[in-house]
């Protein structure tokens, strides 16, 4: 099953990404599956890293956070790159994996209306059959209007023994979910299913941060305004607004988003290991 490297390269602070990226992988391991990370390296796609590579990625300078836009250039200059969700989705795919884990998926941001702003992870779900395990979409978007343009693309979206989407760092945005499922085995007859009637989208389950790793909500909502202020402020927009507020969250919560984020990345990736051994 595949993982992304962006959250290793922009989405944890550098001193300890690289163990997280280790514990990632082990928790892959002991859950059944093989864990393929998938970056660009010196211009070359890689569908799984080597512990060299993998400190390079996480602790490198000059690696560049590449989408599919970017992909192309990033192999032509030879450089490295660590993948979003939309680039580790294609990517994985060409290698023949059919189960990818993360964090928090991306979708339609705060303000999109004026902005037309949106991730380019909506528009691969839409058109790669991969299957990604996340803990909702990241609680810095506007989540409503992200579940409608889910629905737009055809993208189906189970909640993972939920009845509504998760919110990143929180459990429950309130959001209702289409479809319910209650364990691994579920998820990958939905998958067969799908590859029976030739459909070309991906499938996002959601999965709640456990309760007891969850995110203080008041702490949460307060910081979250907050970092929202701060970026308009200072002028971030497009892909940049989330590394900032994802480092916004981690300098003003003492840590919890930091715990939150980790818990959460791992319980995906045990998860998204459990589907796999399912998938044919």
């Amino acid at each position: 099953m595949a993982l992304e490297s962006t959250l290793i390269s922009h989405g944890l602070p550098t001193e300890t990404s690289v163990h997280t990226a280790r514990e990632i992988e082990a928790d892959v391991r002991g859950s059944g599956a093989v864990p393929a990370t998938v970056a660009v390296v010196d211009g070359v796609v890689r569908v799984g890293l080597d512990d060299d590579q993998l400190v390079r990625v996480a602790e490198g300078d000059d690696v560049v956070k590449t989408s599919v836009r970017d992909l192309a250039v990033v192999l032509a200059r030879g450089t490295t790159g660590a993948t979003t969700v939309a680039s580790t989705t294609y990517l994985a795919h060409l290698a023949g994996v059919k189960v990818f884990a993360t964090g928090g998926l991306g979708g339609v941001h705060r303000g999109a209306r004026d902005s037309w702003d949106e991730s380019a992870d909506l528009q691969a779900l839409a058109s790669v059959p991969v299957t990604v395990v996340c803990a909702g979409v990241k609680s810095i978007l506007d989540v409503p209007a992200t579940m409608e343009r889910l629905e737009s693309l055809s993208v189906p979206v189970l909640g993972f023994r939920s009845d509504t989407f998760p919110g990143f760092y929180v459990r429950d945005t309130g959001i209702p979910v289409p479809w319910r499922v209650e364990g691994p085995a579920d998820v990958a007859a939905v998958m067969a299913r799908r590859d029976d009637l030739a459909l070309r989208h991906g499938v996002v389950v959601g999965n709640p941060i456990h309760a007891e790793d969850e995110m203080d909500r008041d702490l949460h909502d307060r910081t979250l305004e907050a970092g929202l202020a701060a970026a308009g402020t200072a002028g971030v927009r497009g892909k940049d607004v989330t590394p900032f507020l994802l480092a916004w969250f981690h300098e003003h919560t003492e840590g919890a988003s930091l715990s939150a984020n980790v818990a959460l990345v791992r319980a995906n990736a045990r998860l998204a290991a459990e589907i796999s051994a399912h998938v044919v």
